[in-house]
């Protein structure tokens, strides 16, 4: 790849100014900036009910912008039409520019201009788009006075003379330039030579799926007992239907039980030019072939929910584009996004993503070679499995709402400070919560969104889970969570032992395992502690026929307490003081009080004793669940007022938030590489940060801001949470809104897709302190 250009663009030209005037040809009036809407980014773009890949992607993408930071910027849309293609648009359309008008162009670039809300334009670009009047669409560009943002859904290799002019000139007139794969973005520096430092590469989108039980969708779809093939989009001749066509006679000698799938209609622009000529085609095609029985064509643009349910169900997807040049294809990104393995003929966008062992390449048109891909992969069940798995991760970075996130970020910058996108909070959602619990109780791991029942159950989890349902009670008194709190609770009493210990870990068969014997079980049972008194603060809230829990809780909570007053883990002190700390809002009592001074001067004597000028904390080391810590001591603070216990406090909690917030964004202690007293702190990312690490620290932030209002703990409690949405280091979600569930870690390269409990209910906790800091 050339760094060194030896072509120098021409600075883009100052664009003059339009004055906007009204019909009567007065001036407008000037609109104070003190009462200047929210900013406003403009896309120009086919647009649904338009049937075209541009027009779905463009959806999507506004869409996941949309539901990221909808709350604090505005997104709008000005679609673009065609003599042949004219629709009519949801409300909120204000204009839309026809492609094959010449001076469309000039009133939609003066809409625009006048408009001062709007402080940047994004434009889809494919060249077919704007073929008849190119000119136009250029003298467009360079009569816009607003930042242009362009995507270039079509990269061509090998330009002439004056295909290479034309593309140069368009790139020179936008400030940023967006491709979907590596390869466009070489062939534009290489061969358009164009800026390498202008040019941004975010994937195509895809969706972000709650993977079904293939069988079931099966079965609602008619093809239980079928090997499913599918390809999927708006048919036309380069889609090559016909080789996996002329493939399949020898792949049912092998597999008489295979179904073929075509879903989607024929493209409305061929349909205009030549009728249904090509389906006709593939019809006569398969009558020809006596394949009739194994082939079900399904004539019509499918909903996203069962499109996305066909590609679950499917067991091979077949993608036999013939254009060697095609950049990039929603519908594969659609497919690997849903679990399937893939067969592909080698366009560039399938030879990136499928270096992982996602899928197979076979050549343009080999339908001899298509037909043994298929065969050979029907016969290998694991391969399939690995290939899935592999194509899920390879999809995960270039989620909707990732790739909502990489634009904001080009927004961000080209905006200046004229655009602030702020992260808006999804809803609550205990749907991943509710699929996680049995009658047992919360399953300890998932594999992606599907419990693993193997993994058994933890102590750990159903107290975290009980606490979180608990405050959800509290918050919206829906009657479901009674249930799952009765679940959590009973688990939580199944674990306690006549000794006054609890046992952690619980196999598939309801059986305690031997990892309780050969692991320190301290924080856990301060975990539960904490839930039990938790669960008592708030009994008075639930119905009469639930309230007999209080008495059973209040008898563990002591036994349990009396058993590990002798602790001497900083963390499972700190849990037991947050358990004394609520037990105590049910009903306050004197002793209470003396065992939390008790435990709280533990906490300080660990703080003396190994804290000094430049290391404030209560260990020689930072590790895991660090704000939990001086978050007890704080409440210590609250109930004892020893100002000894709020200055530790204070001064503890100030330290770490000064090693995991960087660049305001936070970034978690590493579990795989703890941070030891006198080591200089790394700033660089290792991967290895948890959900429940962001959780506790934002639990603090809370405490911290109810008690210091003044000092900014709610501006950090906002970029903590920020990490699960998409402000962290990789800038990808950690919380699956699909699911409900977060994932597990953010590692070095990508994210764990696994969405377990602990994680799961990190997350719902952290979203939840954002309801009571509103209702305050």
């Amino acid at each position: 790849m050339e760094n060194n250009l030896t072509v120098q663009y021409k600075k883009r030209p100052k664009k003059r100014q339009y004055v906007p005037r009204l019909k009567s040809g007065h001036l407008e009036k000037t609109v104070p900036e003190t009462v200047k809407k929210r900013s406003e980014i403009l896309f120009l773009t086919t647009y649904p009910p338009r049937e075209c890949g541009i027009a779905t992607y463009s959806k999507d993408l506004v869409e996941a912008l949309h539901k990221k930071f909808g709350n604090s910027i505005k997104f709008s849309i000005c679609p673009l039409e065609s003599e042949n293609e004219s629709h009519v648009y949801s409300e909120g359309i204000e204009h839309s520019l026809n492609t094959d008008l010449p001076l469309d162009f000039l009133t939609v670039s003066r809409h625009i201009n006048s408009n001062r809300s709007v402080d940047l334009v994004v434009i889809q670009h494919e060249f077919g788009l704007f073929k008849n009047h190119e000119k136009s669409f250029i003298e467009f560009l360079h009569f816009l006075n607003k930042p242009v943002i362009i995507t270039f859904h079509t990269v061509l290799p090998h330009p002439d003379k004056e295909f290479k002019s034309s593309v140069n000139e368009i790139s020179s007139l936008c400030e940023e330039i967006i491709v979907m794969t590596r390869t466009s973005s070489e062939i534009l520096i290489r061969e358009y030579e164009v800026a390498a430092e202008k040019i941004t590469i975010i994937p195509h989108g895809t969706h972000l799926v709650p993977y079904e039980d293939k069988s079931v969708l099966k079965e609602k779809y008619l093809l239980s007992g079928k090997k499913v093939l599918s390809t999927f989009g708006l048919l036309g001749h380069g889609k090559s239907i016909e080789t996996t066509l002329d493939a399949l006679p020898e792949i049912i000698k092998e597999y008489p039980d295979v179904m073929f799938l075509i879903l989607g209609r024929t493209h409305p622009s061929l349909v205009k030019r030549e009728g249904e000529k090509y389906r006709d085609f593939l019809h006569k095609k398969v009558d020809a072939l006596g394949i009739q029985d194994n082939v079900r064509f399904l004539n019509q643009f499918l909903p996203l929910e069962s499109l996305l349910e066909y590609l679950q169900l499917t067991d091979i997807y077949l993608f036999t584009s013939k254009d060697p040049h095609q950049a990039v294809s929603g519908t594969f990104s659609y497919a690997l996004s849903c679990g399937c393995p893939i067969i592909s003929t080698p366009i560039p966008h399938a030879l990136e993503v499928l270096q992982n062992n996602a899928g197979i390449i076979v050549d343009f048109g080999d339908s001899k070679q298509l037909g043994k891909a298929v065969t050979d992969l029907l016969g290998n069940d694991d391969l399939r499995r690995n290939m899935k798995l592999n194509g899920l991760h390879t999809t995960a970075a270039s989620a909707w709402e990732n790739a909502a996130i990489a634009h904001a970020k080009i927004f961000q910058r080209l905006g200046n400070e004229k655009i602030q996108l702020k992260y808006s909070k999804p809803p609550l959602d205990l749907g991943h919560i509710e699929k996680m619990t049995t009658e047992t109780g919360i399953i300890q791991f998932s594999k992606v969104n599907q419990p693993d029942l193997s993994s058994g159950y933890t102590l750990d989890d159903n107290a975290r889970a009980l606490i979180a349902l608990c405050r959800h009670y509290e918050l919206t008194g829906a009657e479901t969570d009674l249930k799952l709190i009765k679940i959590y609770f009973n688990f939580i009493c199944c674990c306690f032992r006549p000794d006054g210990k609890f046992l952690n870990y619980v196999d598939e068969h309801r059986q305690f395992t031997e990892q309780n014997n050969s692991v320190n079980l301290d924080d856990a049972q301060g975990r539960a502690i904490w839930a039990l008194g938790y669960l008592r603060s708030m009994t008075a809230l639930l119905p009469p026929e639930y309230q007999n829990m209080e008495h059973r809780a209040t008898f563990i909570f002591e036994e349990a307490l009396e058993e590990m007053e002798g602790t001497s883990s900083p963390r499972a002190i700190a849990f037991i003081i947050k358990g004394l700390y609520f037990y105590n809002m049910g009903r306050p009592q004197s002793e209470i009080k003396s065992r939390v001074n008790l435990l709280a001067k533990r906490l300080t004597d660990l703080y003396q004793n190994e804290s000094s000028d430049k290391w404030r904390w209560f260990e020689g080391y930072l590790t895991y669940g660090n704000a939990v810590i001086p978050e007890a001591l704080l409440m210590a603070y609250t109930i004892i007022g020893n100002p000894d216990y709020g200055k530790v406090a204070k001064e503890a909690f100030n330290f770490l938030l000064s090693k995991i917030f960087v660049q305001n964004r936070i970034r978690v202690i590493s579990n795989k590489d703890w941070l030891q007293r006198g080591q200089k702190f790394d700033m660089k990312f290792k991967g290895g940060e948890q959900p429940i690490d962001v959780c506790y620290t934002i639990l603090a932030l809370h405490k911290f801001n109810e008690v210091f209002p003044a000092e900014g703990y709610d501006k950090k409690m906002e970029v903590a949470f920020n990490w699960f949405l998409g402000g962290n280091f990789l800038h990808q979600t950690m919380y699956n809104p699909c699911t409900g569930g977060c994932y597990d870690g953010l590692e070095m390269q990508t994210v764990n897709l696994n969405q377990g409990a602990e994680s799961t209910i990190s997350y719902l906790l952290s979203r939840m302190a954002f309801e009571d800091l509103r209702t305050k």
